[in-house]
């Protein structure tokens, strides 16, 4: 009886979303930004359950040994829900791109034609333990005239629910169905496969997490889907790379949240540089808490520091742990960043125009930096309001995904009566 109760949810809400679909994507640019400035300020008239659903989620992490980065990325805090109600009110600010005239042309035989944007229609969200996805996702899709069906983990359920649950409630004030967002509650791996082959319900799939929830998605799914991308992230310390603002950068992109994305795994340092600043920029780094893993051939010169391996190289930590590549030129650094990046953020800290211009040529990825933290490789950050997750394939969408990147094309086309011959 309770699987069929559980396979009941799962496709039950799939058609309530679906019809929700149907009506929003007819709603006006004030009534969509209207629901959202409510959910915003609910968010905040509500935060008390919110933060309570979100510590029994906390609660059992511990209680489970998460470590303490994962709980990080499991964590609301009143200046968290703040910042998710900040950033529905600046997407209410944003330009609403559905309805947009991409591009017009009139043919010899007197068609018109429009290329316009138009919403996706429903988007299944995959995600884990970060629950202000969950607020994300849905800003972003009601603002797009999309429905959202959220699939999130275990280990989020409870603040899941809550977030979803005051969303409810405050689309129940709004012009648009409440259905355009819901919540899958069962968690389990069986239904999340069957939810990865919801064709006629879901029109695109969106999974946001670890690399291996990314590529379980990708491999198993039937539903289209667009990729996220886990963040192997390198730093490259040029030679003439000047040394308060490499130390700055350094700190930032790998302690300012050590637990997401965008930053930065491995420290890949010119020889030169090193000779000059090294024992600076470790030292800072290991007050910092941060442990670094050395390159084998500088391993001499700091005996105390464990040696980093291929492993290494390859790993997306997402804790205050950092490997340092040793080269002799920005062509080594771009050969090891191609080879082991997955395609996230990318940073060259220089004064050689010559280096940034070969640097950002060279290097494949969705966003390069020069002389900057990849922490901002962020959809706020680039002034997008919020983001449904970062890109690093080149199709449809690539980097932080914000309203645009939840659009697909229609052509439109006027005539007076032309048949084709």
């Amino acid at each position: 009886m309770k699987k069929i109760i559980i396979e009941d949810e799962l496709i039950a809400k799939a058609e309530k979303v679906r019809q929700a679909s149907a009506q929003i994507q007819l709603k006006s640019t004030a009534q969509k930004n209207r629901a959202l400035t409510i959910i915003a300020n609910h968010l905040l008239s509500e935060s008390e359950q919110i933060l309570a659903a979100n510590q029994k989620d906390i609660a059992i992490a511990r209680q489970q040994g998460m470590n303490q980065s994962l709980i990080d990325r499991l964590l609301l805090t009143p200046e968290r829900i703040q910042g998710m109600s900040n950033g529905l009110k600046q997407l209410t600010a944003l330009h609403d791109p559905i309805g947009d005239t991409l591009e017009q042309w009139t043919r010899p035989n007197g068609l018109i034609i429009q290329k316009t944007r138009v919403p996706l229609g429903v988007v299944g969200m995959v995600y884990e333990a970060r629950p202000n996805v969950t607020v994300d996702a849905a800003g972003l899709c009601l603002k797009t005239g999309n429905a959202v069906y959220l699939r999130g983990s275990s280990s989020a359920l409870e603040s899941n629910k809550a977030l979803v649950a005051v969303i409810h409630h405050a689309l129940q004030a709004s012009d648009l169905p409440v259905a355009s967002v819901m919540l899958l509650e069962d968690t389990r791996h069986d239904t999340a496969d069957r939810f990865f082959h919801l064709n006629g319900y879901l029109d695109v799939l969106i999974p946001r997490g670890s690399k291996r929830l990314i590529q379980t998605v990708v491999q198993k799914a039937s539903v289209p889907v667009l990729e996220t991308g886990a963040g192997n992230c390198h730093l490259f310390i040029d030679a003439s790379a000047q040394p308060d603002m490499a130390l700055s950068i350094a700190l930032n992109a790998k302690t300012q949240r050590p637990s997401v994305c965008n930053t930065i795994e491995t420290i890949i340092i010119h020889e030169k540089w090193l000779a000059e600043h090294g024992d600076v920029l470790i030292q800072s780094l290991t007050d910092a808490g941060v442990e670094c893993r050395i390159d084998p051939s500088a391993a001499p010169l700091f005996p105390d520091l464990p040696v980093a391996d291929a492993n290494d190289w390859a790993t997306e930590y997402l804790d205050k742990i950092i490997a340092i590549k040793i080269v002799t030129d920005v062509n080594e650094a771009i050969r090891h960043i191609n080879r082991y990046s997955t395609r996230h953020s990318e940073a060259i800290i220089t004064e050689n125009q010559q280096n940034v211009r070969l640097f950002f040529q060279s290097v494949d990825a969705s966003t390069l930096y020069h002389n900057a933290s990849t922490r901002f490789t962020d959809g706020e950050m680039f002034g997008f309001g919020a983001e449904i997750g970062i890109s690093t394939q080149k199709l449809h969408a690539r980097g932080p995904m914000g309203l645009n990147a939840l659009t697909t094309i229609k052509y439109l086309v006027e005539g007076n009566g032309q048949i084709r011959n």
